[in-house]
């Protein structure tokens, strides 16, 4: 039968088609794209909003200016970039089973994917350092721990990030590899070698996963140790007293930000599951629930301004700020409820 033909009949569709290869394209009921797209359209402005609240907030207010909260603006900035560049085309790819933008940008977006999930995973990982020197050694991270040197750290964490996703993309010896390397030469797909599938799941989960789970380990162990020492002290100086409060700060904020990483773990773990079963012990997942543990992956970057909501108080008052135009008046304001809570900007 020939390609004309089979396009006169409206039972199939294709996404591709040149000489003998045909992309059959996955046809669904109208009202299933229709609650797919509004679903996904929910995610992505969450993800953009929220994260953008983000980004103002600890750009704008220079009580946030924290070396934890440097950090916290890099994932924002990692996460924001998600639901503006990745989220939106994955989106259409995923509904209409279809890559419709071609092969240059087949590349940017896939660059764009592998730098931006690369940045968040490190930036996790230099969080979960922070707070542990926070909470382990105070003392050094009073006096080497500086807005500079977070600074710093963001600015390697991209620049190691983008020679990663260079170097997984373009090696010589990763000769699978190559943008668009699918059966539908329309599509696009990243297929890694197994030696590169494998570096990639121990650089990009389990080495990161690993450090997250025994720094914040130790920190609450480190915590409940404070815990009991303070409650077993009687009345104390007003000196003595505002280091208590500081301790209590870095372990709130080294919980909250224990809540992100849990929540990463999360949505990933399904993910790098798939992706071990698929390489190491050849179970192939059906493309539907492997397209579902995608996007249970990237869902993580609108979930992290929920917690900030939650647990945040200056999350809640930065938005209020903004919905009311307030926010324009000062870079000054306080933002948290008690002045003696700002310690560390973290709360």
């Amino acid at each position: 039968m020939e390609v004309s033909q089979l396009q006169e009949n409206h039972s199939v569709l294709y996404c591709y088609y040149s000489g003998d290869v045909l992309c059959i394209k996955e046809i669904r009921a109208t009202s299933v794209s229709v609650i797919l797209y509004l679903f996904a359209a929910v995610v992505v402005m969450l993800t953009f909003f929220g994260n953008l609240v983000v980004i103002i907030s600890i750009s704008h207010f220079k009580q946030l200016h924290t070396p934890t909260n440097i950090l916290v603006l890099s994932l924002a900035v990692a996460d924001f970039f998600v639901g503006l560049f990745i989220m939106p085309f994955m989106v259409i790819q995923s509904i209409e089973t279809c890559w419709y933008f071609g092969n240059i940008f087949c590349l940017i977006y896939t660059m764009l994917l592998y730098i931006l999930t690369e940045t968040s995973i490190f930036n996790l990982v230099m969080i979960a350092i922070d707070r542990y020197l926070a909470l382990c050694d105070p003392l050094l991270y009073s006096t080497k721990i500086t807005v500079r040197v977070a600074t710093f750290s963001v600015g390697l964490i991209w620049f190691l990030s983008l020679c990663y996703t260079c170097a997984l993309l373009f090696s010589n010896g990763n000769t699978e590899g190559i943008i668009g390397l699918d059966p539908c030469p329309g599509d696009c797909l990243v297929v890694l070698n197994s030696t590169w599938g494998t570096l990639d799941l121990v650089c990009s989960f389990l080495l990161p996963v690993s450090i997250m789970i025994t720094l914040y380990a130790k920190i609450f162990v480190v915590a409940k140790r404070h815990i009991r020492a303070i409650s077993t002290q009687q009345k104390v100086f007003t000196e003595k007293s505002r280091n208590k409060l500081a301790k209590k700060s870095e372990r709130k904020a080294a919980k909250t930000l224990a809540i992100v990483v849990a929540v990463f773990i999360l949505c990933w773990l399904p993910f790098y599951i798939s992706t071990i079963l698929n390489q190491f012990l050849n179970l192939s997942i059906p493309s539907t629930i492997a397209c579902g543990f995608l996007w249970l992956a990237y869902i993580n970057s609108s979930l992290n301004p929920i917690i900030y909501a939650f647990f945040y108080p200056w999350f809640q008052k930065s938005l209020k700020l903004m919905v009311t135009f307030k926010i324009f008046s000062s870079s000054l304001i306080n933002l948290f409820p008690d002045k003696q809570h700002c310690i560390g900007g973290s709360t």
